[in-house]
């Protein structure tokens, strides 16, 4: 008996799927890196259907992907392998709103526009904001982050406690409800970025917080991209309790300006945001403008008009998509590396001279509040010549910021395209990583070839 005819037994027919299309759909994410067709996808409903998936898989040995919606960068939904791709659309429902205890229990399939829609009602947010409308088990699953990071902190600061089915079919809880907890080991920090190769999500419990009384935006604009930073994390230092803090260097703020008919000066800006009262916002407003004028900036605007406040961001989130309407034809490698505070500046300045150096256009923005920055590298992707150069240009910054002491990506996750920084980043403790890898996953059934290079388990 095939594969389909097996599923059949777990799972309604109508719920199977090896349509080309479906399975096109479900080869590849928005990353770079060459899709893979996997051999069925499936659509379940709740808990009990991915168990038995998973059970059935674990005993075909069978590889298993979750997909959520395919926003990932980095190839984490592709199915190398093949095998079965569990897609999480029919799973979307948000379980709790409990605004007592400021918690929400959810699918993995709900997206984070849902549920921030349905959490204002309440008066609430969800803060992890990585632009993309990512399913929140997606987001969970690489540990995203975004501009919000530098308050509210990334997806593992704000899962309390998530449901996973084991390659074994086990259901388990990783947490709970309690804000914190001594006893025993943290599973809920391991299975959050571990892409999908520990286990399969199915439920989330997030923390979520109260929608400010007052929220302010606001560009500062300095002459360099060292002074910047610098008044940012002078700022960070004095304990000002800012909500976002976002570096955009002038070549893309000049793209901005074309692409979305803004008039913002053409030097190194600091987008920001703050929350909270009338009276805190508008102390902290004081005191940022001062200390920034300390580090040459040299114009400050505030946008106080939601309106406005919403374009300002929404320039910021679609910055790429700005690069490629001037490029036609071209495509965009993203890649992202996280460094100590003191080594930010000089890695954006270094990686601006690489790309210079390269030929290649592109822009670089940073979530400077965490020492994250993104690259967007702008190529024709049937250009061998260009591609090489790209990735060369990726390796350059992965290197620089792996010796100043951070990290080959900050958000975006390990993928297939970070895997082969993982020992030099690791040293010896990538051995405990797979050591747990094989424990949870002995058939190697959980979305393989992820994390760590294949064959080396």
């Amino acid at each position: 008996m095939n594969l389909v005819e097996r599923l059949k037994e777990v799972i309604p027919e109508d719920r199977i799927s090896t349509n080309e299309t479906v399975l096109l759909n479900h080869s590849k994410d928005e990353s770079f890196y060459s899709g893979n067709l996997p051999d069925v996808v499936v659509f379940p409903k709740d808990k009990q259907e991915v168990a038995e998936i998973v059970r059935l898989a674990n005993e075909l040995e069978v590889p298993i992907v979750p997909f959520g919606t395919g926003s990932g960068l980095e190839g984490q939904v592709i199915p190398k392998q093949g095998g079965i791709s569990i897609d999480f659309q029919e799973m979307n429902k948000i379980l709790e709103i409990n605004d007592e205890d400021l918690l929400v229990t959810v699918q993995p399939g709900v997206t984070r526009v849902q549920l921030n829609a349905e959490l204002g009602k309440y008066g609430l947010f969800f803060p992890v904001d990585p632009g993309a409308d990512a399913s929140l088990g997606g987001m969970a699953s690489t540990n995203a982050s975004g501009t919000t990071t530098v308050r509210y902190g990334a997806m593992k600061d704000n899962v309390r406690d998530l449901e996973v089915v084991l390659a074994d079919g086990r259901l388990i809880h990783t947490g709970s409800r309690a804000k914190k907890s001594s006893s025993g080991y943290r599973l809920t920090e391991l299975f959050v970025g571990s892409e999908g190769t520990l286990g399969v999500f199915t439920e989330l419990t997030l923390q979520v917080y109260g929608i400010s009384e007052v929220i302010v935006a606001a560009r500062a604009v300095f002459n360099s991209i060292q002074n910047a930073v610098q008044a940012a994390t002078s700022l960070l230092a004095i304990g000002v309790p800012i909500a976002r803090i976002e570096l955009v260097e002038a070549y893309s703020i000049k793209h901005m300006n074309l692409a979305a008919g803004t008039n913002y000066l053409e030097d190194v800006t600091l987008f920001l945001e703050f929350h909270g009262t009338d009276k805190s916002v508008e102390g902290e407003l004081e005191i940022t403008k001062d200390l920034f004028e300390d580090f040459g900036c040299y114009q400050f605007d505030i946008e106080k008009d939601s309106l406005g406040r919403a374009k300002l961001w929404e320039v910021r989130h679609n910055s790429l998509n700005i690069w490629l309407h001037h490029n036609p034809g071209k495509r965009v490698m993203n890649t992202d590396v996280c460094v100590p505070l003191s080594k930010l500046a000089d890695a954006v300045e270094y990686s601006r001279t690489c790309l210079d150096e390269s030929k290649l256009q592109g822009s670089i923005i940073g979530h400077i509040g965490d020492g994250n920055f993104h690259v967007g590298i702008i190529l024709d992707p049937n250009d061998a010549e260009e591609m090489k150069k790209a990735h060369r240009l990726n390796e350059q910054i992965v290197h620089f910021a792996l010796a100043a002491g951070g990290t080959c990506t900050g958000e975006h996750g390990v993928g297939l395209g970070k895997m082969k920084y993982q020992e030099q980043e690791h040293g010896t403790a990538l051995d405990v990583m797979k050591t747990i890898k094989q424990a949870l996953d002995p058939n190697q059934i959980l979305n393989p070839g992820k994390i760590f290079v294949e064959n080396s388990n």
